[in-house]
């Protein structure tokens, strides 16, 4: 597979110094307008430097290592692999670069994965322009950092998690049902075989004494647990 990695040029203006030393940032991201726009955004933060960028996992996972970047912002659902065990396996392999997790879906059961994994940061792309730079920064002091509205969702998920005993990933299948979506399309979607997710949506109906798809989706509902994002 080409490499996708590329390391990012200096901008043409110099910042002035900032107080501290430089955030160095690596951005992944296969949308290359998104990366574009991300990088002009922190070219203009004096504390924060972009290193370098890629698109596909492979390059990240390289890039990182050999880069060694303060922080990764990486974004979920790149084609060629699992982002969520990327951060798992690079917080094992560098574990002095931080994760920031970039993503447009809002619902909680990503968002727990993610910070399972490793991650340190969850920043939803709509508010990139206003809690990137500030996810960056506690990154760098060790400080877990959430887009409020997803942090909001997470107290709901956990309260699921405990009252009713769903696992992180059942309730991750649960949401996916309420939204229509098939066990093929959601063992697509989650990296799973169709008959793991049969068996997933076996121990909902169970867990929660819940007989039908229609009675799944209102729990979804009355739960917070559906984002704005499929």
């Amino acid at each position: 597979m080409p490499s996708h990695l590329h390391l990012a040029p200096r901008p043409e203006e110099t910042p002035q110094p900032s107080a501290g030393p430089l955030i160095r940032v690596m951005l992944a991201d296969d949308h290359e307008v998104m990366r574009a726009g991300l990088r002009r955004m922190l070219d203009e933060e004096l504390d924060v430097e972009v290193v370098a960028e890629a698109s596909d996992l492979d390059s990240v996972s390289d890039g990182v290592q050999g880069q060694r970047p303060h922080v990764l912002v990486l974004a979920l659902g790149l084609s060629d692999g699992s982002s969520i065990d990327t951060i798992g396996r690079l917080r094992e392999r560098v574990p002095d670069t931080q994760v920031v997790v970039l993503t447009m879906d809002e619902s909680p059961a990503p968002a727990q994965r993610a910070l399972t994994a490793g991650a340190i940061g969850y920043v939803t792309k709509d508010r990139a322009d206003s809690e990137l730079a500030q996810a960056l920064r506690a990154a760098t002091r060790g400080e877990q950092y959430v887009s409020p509205q997803v942090a909001s969702s997470l107290e709901t998920l956990h309260r699921s998690l405990t009252e009713n005993a769903l696992t992180a990933r059942e309730v991750e299948v649960l949401r996916l049902i309420a939204l229509g979506h098939t066990s093929v399309e959601i063992a697509r979607k989650l990296h799973l075989s169709p008959r793991t997710v049969e068996t997933h949506r076996a121990h909902i109906h169970k867990k929660l004494g819940l007989a039908t798809r229609a009675q799944l989706v209102g729990y979804a509902l009355r739960r917070g647990l559906l984002g704005t994002r499929t």
